[in-house]
């Protein structure tokens, strides 16, 4: 286990990394440190040759309520230029595109917001995942959540804009029409919703989500880990591109995975997997 200053919990679970977001007080709200410790958990979470998969969660009922606008409030009473502090945090393509390195991207406002990682971490979401907080959840590739958990734009009342990846993974997600309506009302979305627009991808009991995350994640670090991670490459990498040039690029890197998939045939004329089973 690794603690960063409370704020940030890493508890490694086997191959199974878990990220706990930890500010009671404030809804699990982040500040400018809580987002240096975010991006610095997953970062390392990248580096772990043992990781394979991360669950991402906020403990104490809340997943998070975005950015600390209370904190906010204090920067722009100390700093006469407290807008400029953000503006610092401007980055290049290739920045983004510096996946699977030690240093994988630069830090967003939230914290990870603008890595791309070579692994995928599942969102576990209570209780309100809001603001920033959703836009970490969309920053993740996939979604459990509770209930009675919920997401919304809640930062469209306050004029603070989406700058962690909202206006861009949401469309892509979900479409463009649902994407406007939510980005441009800020307004409740409740599970049966955001399941249906494909917002998250499964609604659990409350008190459950963690758990679910989990045995979704350990589903996932069971699975042979070059062609799962070739093929999530893949289909990231295909949104700027043309067909051809995205039927390329999924050649080039499940072309790799051959000989893993013709092992993986031998499993199954031998009896695994057969009907579905895992």
């Amino acid at each position: 286990m690794h603690c960063m200053n409370n704020a940030v919990e890493v508890r490694s679970h086997g191959r199974v990394t878990v990220v706990t977001l930890s500010r009671p007080d404030v809804r699990n709200a982040v500040d400018a440190d809580t987002a240096l410790q975010l991006y610095e958990a997953f970062v390392g979470f990248e580096a772990d040759p043992q990781a394979r998969v991360a669950v991402f969660h906020g403990a104490h009922g809340h997943f998070c309520a975005g950015w600390d606008l209370q904190a906010g409030a204090r920067l722009a009473q100390e700093h006469a230029s407290a807008a400029d502090m953000f503006s610092s945090l401007n980055f290049s393509r290739a920045d983004y595109l510096h996946q699977g390195q030690a240093a994988p991207g630069p830090q967003g406002p939230m914290g990870p917001s603008r890595l791309m990682l070579g692994k995928p971490v599942i969102a576990a979401v209570s209780g309100a995942a809001v603001a920033g907080g959703m836009e970490l959840a969309l920053w993740c590739d996939m979604r459990v959540m509770e209930d009675d958990a919920y997401f919304g734009v809640y930062c469209r009342r306050f004029g603070v804009p989406l700058i962690d990846g909202g206006t861009v993974r949401l469309p892509r997600l979900i479409g463009m029409g649902h994407a406007m309506d939510l980005i441009l009302t800020g307004r409740k979305v409740e599970p049966a919703e955001a399941l249906a627009m494909g917002l998250c991808n499964r609604v659990v009991p409350a008190g459950q989500g963690l758990q679910a995350a989990l045995d979704l994640a350990e589903q996932l670090a069971g699975f042979p880990q070059q062609t799962m991670l070739a093929d999530r490459a893949s289909a990231y990498a295909q949104w700027d591109l043309d067909m051809p040039q995205a039927l390329q690029q999924e050649w080039e890197r499940g072309k790799q995975c051959i000989a893993h998939g013709l092992e993986g045939a031998a499993r199954f004329s031998s009896g695994a997997g057969r009907h579905g089973k895992f």
